[in-house]
């Protein structure tokens, strides 16, 4: 049964989602940009402990709350791990009041019609088994368009829904991700065979069934508007998807009802050997900006 004070904060608050939920192939990545090479880790378990504290220093920085940051997606192992002694979900909302989503798929297919499947996750019913006995309020799950191709945009779309279907099952909110490359020539076409592939499932569901969803930034703005009023979907999410903060914050600005999450985009300027005020000051205006960005749609 899903927290209804955290399904409120959700559909209705101003604020963004916080995306901490880097995995093992794109940590070394995440860690390097912090200014963490990695000679700093000998072995996975070293680098997972040096990317939750990063994760730790952010969650705990004065402008990290349910103010402006009104959810935040985990990691499997920091929703494992702790912060001060805490649970890391229960952290998150009961000493920031940000909602806990937890990222649940384990990386991508090889391309097929122009897109990219999730994985098979053979012990799924067991990791929302134990995200629910976390705290965790949902999920989100990544897979990717690489080429304005309906059959597989359709593959993919009914891909998120159905296992969607499964997450709702266990109580929780199914944020599903089916991203559009950013890079590829035929964007717009894809955007546009991708939004009348989500619009054909939410009008196919039960009535009452709800999800969330995650968006590259349209070539077209508002052409998710559709979306974001439909009655099956608690809230329209965009990613920065390898924008720069300040391009991901303009096109973000020019999508009503859309709101941010964003990975890469959030961290942007932090840096492992700042002192807490800068770090926190960069930290703040960061927010700050994709704050704005996000009522501003």
């Amino acid at each position: 049964m899903m927290n209804p004070t955290m399904a409120q904060q959700m559909a209705e608050k101003d604020g963004f989602i916080a995306a901490l939920d880097q995995s093992g192939g794109s940590t070394p990545k995440a860690l390097k940009l912090y200014g963490v090479n990695e000679d700093a880790y000998s072995n996975e378990e070293e680098m997972f402990a040096q990317i939750h504290a990063m994760r730790a220093r952010i969650i705990k920085s004065p402008a990290f709350t349910g103010e402006k940051v009104i959810g935040a997606i985990l990691f499997e192992r920091t929703m494992d791990g702790e912060i001060d002694g805490i649970a890391t979900a229960d952290y998150l909302w009961d000493k920031r009041g940000i909602v806990p989503f937890l990222k649940v798929d384990k990386g991508l297919m090889e391309e097929d019609n122009g897109v990219q499947l999730m994985k098979p996750m053979g012990d799924l019913d067991a990791l929302l088994d134990r995200a629910a006995a976390k705290n965790i309020f949902g999920t989100k799950m990544r897979s990717v368009i690489n080429a304005a191709n309906k059959d597989g945009i359709e593959a993919i779309v009914a891909q998120q829904f159905e296992i969607g279907r499964q997450i709702l099952g266990h109580g929780l909110m199914p944020i599903l991700e089916p991203e559009v490359n950013i890079k590829i020539a035929d964007k717009a076409e894809a955007e546009t065979l991708l939004l009348a592939a989500i619009r054909k499932h939410l009008d196919a569901a039960p009535a009452d069934q709800r999800v969330m969803l995650k968006l590259s930034l349209p070539t077209v703005a508002n052409l998710y508007k559709p979306l974001v009023d439909h009655p099956g979907v608690m809230r329209v999410v965009a990613l920065s998807g390898g924008y720069s903060r300040d391009e991901a914050n303009r096109l973000l600005s020019t999508n009503t009802g859309v709101i941010a999450s964003f990975s890469r985009a959030l961290t942007e300027g932090l840096s492992y050997g700042q002192p807490d005020a800068a770090f926190d000051a960069t930290l703040a205006a960061t927010i700050d900006s994709i704050y704005e960005a996000s009522r501003a749609g």
